[in-house]
This record gives C-alpha cells, sequence and structure tokens, in this order.
C-alpha cells in the first residue's frame, strides 16, 4: 500500500483591496494616495468602494500629518464610473439606491470640507461618477492622454452624486451644459483651458508633479488652510453679504487668537521659514 504523500496546504486566492493606501514623506506631513484599484474593470466607484474611500479620508481628516489627500486609479482609467451591471440590481430596490447615493454624497462633502486639500490625479478615462468625484476634490491635475467628461446620457442615466451641480459651479452654465448634454470627453488641453484642471503632465510625470504640487499645499498653515476651504465654501451656501460678514468673523478670530497667523506674519518679516503649529 502506498503511504499518503503530505500536501502542501492550498493557497486560497487573496482578493486586491479595492483601494490602495500610500503615505508619500513630504517636508510637512505627508500626502496620503488612494488608489483605485480594480483597472480591468476601469475602477467602478460601486457602494463597497465608496464606502472604503469615505473611510480613508475620514481617517485621513483626523490624522494631522495627512496635508494632502491625493485619489488617483490603476491602470488607464481615473474611473470611469459606476458598476453598471450591478446598477440593473440596485435600481430595483429603492432602499439600497439610496443608501448608495447618501454615501458617495458623504465621501464628496468630506472631500469638499475636511482639514486636507484633496487632489484628483487623473490619470486615464474620468467619465460620469469619476468626474462627480473627482470635481469634489479641490484640485485636479490631469495626464495628457487623459479624458474627462460626465457621459452620464450615453448609457440613459443622469448625476446622482452632485455631478450636474458641481459641474455648473466649475464652469459655469453653458460650459457645464456641453459636457453634461452632449457626453463628450474633453482632453487635457481643453479641460486645464476651461479651468476644470489646474494643469497636465505626461502620462510618467503626472504622479511626480501632482506631488510637486502637494508639497507646496503642505507647507502651509493647516489651520489657515482649513478656514480657507470654510471661506470659499460661503460663497455657495450664503447670500454676498451674509458672506462677506462670515468672513470678517472668521478673519478676525484666525488672526487675533491664533498662533500661525502671526508666526506667518513674524516668518516673512525675518526672511525665514515659517514654523506653523495648526493652532
Amino acid at each position: 500500500m502506498t503511504a499518503p504523500v503530505d500536501q502542501p496546504p492550498t493557497e486560497q486566492a487573496v482578493e486586491a483591496p479595492a483601494v490602495l493606501v500610500e503615505d508619500v514623506p513630504l517636508t510637512h506631513g505627508v500626502a496620503r494616495v488612494l488608489t483605485l484599484n480594480r483597472p480591468d474593470q476601469r475602477n467602478p466607484l460601486d457602494h463597497a468602494t465608496v464606502t472604503r474611500l469615505h473611510t480613508l479620508a475620514t481617517e485621513a481628516d483626523a490624522d494631522p500629518l495627512a496635508r494632502v489627500l491625493v485619489i488617483t486609479g490603476a491602470g488607464p482609467a481615473f474611473s470611469a464610473g459606476g458598476d453598471l451591471r450591478a446598477y440593473v440590481e440596485l435600481y430595483r430596490d429603492e432602499r439600497r439606491l439610496r443608501a448608495f447615493l447618501d454615501e458617495f454624497r458623504v465621501l464628496n462633502a468630506l472631500l469638499e470640507h475636511g482639514r486636507f486639500v484633496s487632489i484628483a490625479m487623473v490619470n486615464g478615462a474620468c467619465v460620469a461618477g469619476g468626474l462627480e468625484l473627482a470635481l469634489a476634490c479641490d484640485v485636479i491635475t490631469i495626464a495628457d492622454d487623459a479624458r474627462i467628461g460626465d457621459g452620464h446620457l450615453a448609457t440613459g442615466q443622469i448625476d446622482g452624486a452632485g455631478g450636474s451641480q458641481r459641474l455648473v459651479r466649475a464652469l459655469g452654465v453653458s460650459r457645464a451644459k456641453q459636457l453634461l448634454l452632449t457626453g463628450r470627453l474633453w482632453t487635457a488641453d481643453v479641460a486645464v483651458a476651461a479651468g476644470l484642471a489646474l494643469f497636465r503632465a505626461p502620462d510618467a510625470e503626472l504622479r511626480d508633479q501632482t506631488l510637486v504640487l502637494a508639497a507646496e499645499l503642505a507647507a502651509h498653515s493647516p489651520l489657515a488652510v482649513r478656514h480657507m476651504k470654510t471661506l470659499i465654501g460661503f460663497s455657495e451656501h450664503l447670500s454676498f453679504e451674509g458672506a462677506l460678514t462670515a468672513e470678517q468673523k472668521i478673519v478676525v478670530s484666525y488672526a487675533t487668537t491664533s498662533h500661525d497667523a502671526v508666526e506667518g506674519l513674524l516668518a516673512f518679516l525675518e526672511r525665514r521659514p515659517p514654523r506653523y503649529t495648526g493652532e
């Protein structure tokens, strides 16, 4: 009788995480890079992925070292949008659909109002939900060969995560209509010329140039950055006179009570780098 042969344990396939997390050291703090990691599917934004992004963004918001949050995609796409196959079932369940859109809305609000500066590093196709995610970020950088646009109408869909409203605010009604109603994708040149993206770069250089920008942003007082983002938000939610009043209230408090406001002035006058504390 043949003796049994010991078999090595069968290795179970480990599913790759939907979002990769990397901290890139900067002179001041770190840039936390979140990479959508389903390149074979062009990085779809399903409920699980949006929830994971929300969790990671919340952690970054609570981490004083995470001065900048960068979102990008693995492979040839930033994100081509939602998981269309999953939507067929999702549309049959109003409760689940509302829960997904609520999660996406909260994520985008955090990207807009969090204590960090958020950057969408658009490395390829950025369409539909991908554009909605990018629009919620403070800054967009884009690769030379990337394409960016809404594209919802191409499959009979409409925006559900704030894209229609943020696009109008970013570009004005006329240019927003060009993307929302035609479904066309803009080249990097057009996106930069329209003011949608800050700059374009060759694909191989986009990460390095974006991290240079991140280092510049991280050098600012984190408290001043937080207040500046609040001031910017006033333009969307308050009347002009109300925004001016709210702005004055914040600047008086910041200038008279914070370390960083005076430190910035002294550093400039003494010709030395500032030593911000975030207080």
